[in-house]
């Protein structure tokens, strides 16, 4: 028998199962990315604290991903696979957490009350969500050649934006057949509240799916497809483990920066300057601004839908297009932003999400076929964690700096979701160092 041997060319209804479980993880994280801003200023907080509400789920992932990693780097159990158990346990507390964060305000707390269990619950719905949504991305890189990344990620993306789009424009979905948009003060909307328990259900039916469908390598034929069989598994600490990632986990992690930085403020002022853009409204106890927050979900709708069909044309993109489709879909991004820091009307608000859909669909594919092309070996799970850390850590940087840039920008979100597009077009700029290796082909 071989020792070592290639992973071989799986069929695409493989990868789609692979892929498809990630829907209902998708809507749970769009769920909270969507109405995060909505629920805490219908609680009653400031916006000039806004930021730091959106501080806990990036923090919760920089601590979640690296340790789903580490330790699914070294778990094997019979049946269930590698990364699977930690796909079950996430489901069950995010599917807990997605029915107890819309309530914060129906259980007769005081604001200040309210607004912690809030943060609270936000906290461990990231900290589930990620630990749900980590074994996905390790699958791929587990089980999938270099020839199939592109579409492996570009697939995996696209089943993200499918539940993604279900997830934004439930609240309008459920307003239409008559279920209540507005409540009392301090109260989350019934049309919110009952967002999060479809999705919740979702959640649960896609991934069982996942985890009844998907069989992962035992540990010998995992050591024999990477280069494993010859040598016993390498453990070493965390910091150990960093310091021997490949150069390009660092020059894509300074792109990645830029990205992350520039969606953190337009989920953070986002709903707000749609609110003071177009329905010139500030207050967050207002119709005006609850029917604000309805279309800031139908904008990420089409967002969502615009990622998808960009889906489709990163599917075909091969090494000598990666990066410049890279530089492109950031490029178009921040011209997105701009757009939305300046659009008075629900059109112009439209144009800028259709570029907002490239560049999402694009940091959330390319970089991740980079990087799994230049890994091998023992500690893939734990450099995809690492990895996620180039997500969280600028969405902690950025909601510190709003502390002072949003009172300097004399408190006015449009100019917040322009300093989104200025980053992003550092962020096209930085992509101009990456020098891809691959690490199968050693």
């Amino acid at each position: 028998m071989e020792k070592t041997k290639k992973l071989p060319t799986l069929a695409l209804s493989t990868l789609m199962m692979m892929t498809l479980g990630n829907l209902g993880t998708s809507m749970a994280f769009q769920l909270q990315s969507a109405n995060m801003a909505r629920i805490f200023q219908t609680l009653g907080a400031d916006p000039t604290r806004l930021g730091f509400f959106f501080i806990l789920p990036p923090l919760a992932g920089m601590i979640v991903q690296p340790l789903v990693g580490y330790y699914s780097d070294r778990t094997w159990i019979p049946r269930l696979g590698r990364r699977l158990p930690y796909l079950m346990l996430g489901t069950i507390v995010a599917v807990i957490v997605m029915c107890l964060l819309p309530n914060a305000g129906s259980l007769g707390l005081s604001t200040s009350a309210a607004l912690w269990f809030g943060a609270i619950a936000i906290l461990f719905m990231d900290l589930s969500s990620n630990m749900s949504m980590q074994p996905f991305k390790m699958m791929i890189s587990d089980m999938v050649n270099i020839a199939q990344k592109d579409t492996a990620w570009s697939w995996q993306t696209i089943w993200s934006n499918i539940g993604g789009v279900f997830a934004t424009i439930l609240p309008t979905i459920l307003t239409i057949i008559g279920i209540k948009n507005t409540a009392s003060k301090g109260i989350v909307p019934d049309s919110v509240i009952l967002s999060f328990y479809i999705g919740a259900l979702i959640l649960i039916v896609t991934s069982i799916f996942t985890i009844c469908n998907v069989h992962e390598y035992d540990p010998i034929t995992y050591a024999q497809y990477h280069k494993l069989a010859n040598k016993k598994s390498e453990v070493h600490g965390l910091i150990n483990i960093l310091k021997r990632a490949p150069k390009v986990f660092w020059t894509l992690g300074i792109v990645q920066f830029c990205s992350w930085v520039s969606f953190q403020y337009l989920w953070t002022y986002g709903p707000g300057t749609i609110a003071q853009n177009i329905w010139h409204t500030a207050n967050a106890k207002s119709e005006a601004f609850q029917l604000a927050g309805n279309w800031y979900g139908i904008l990420l709708g089409i967002q969502t839908i615009i990622a998808i069909l960009w889906g489709f044309v990163l599917v075909k993109i091969n090494d000598k297009t990666r990066k410049p489709m890279y530089i492109l879909g950031l490029i178009v991004g921040a011209l997105g932003y701009f757009v939305l820091a300046n659009a008075h009307t629900k059109l112009g608000s439209i144009i800028a999400f259709i570029c907002i859909g490239i560049v999402w669909v694009t940091i959330n594919a390319i970089p991740f076929t980079i990087l799994t092309n230049a890994l091998s070996g023992s500690n893939i799970g734990v450099y995809m964690g690492l990895f996620n850390s180039w997500i969280c850590l600028p969405q902690v940087v950025a909601s510190v700096a709003s502390f002072v840039l949003y009172p300097l920008l004399n408190k006015y979100m449009p100019n917040m979701i322009m300093i989104s597009g200025i980053v992003s077009l550092i962020g096209a700029a930085s992509v101009l160092i990456i020098k891809e290796t691959y690490g199968e082909k050693k």
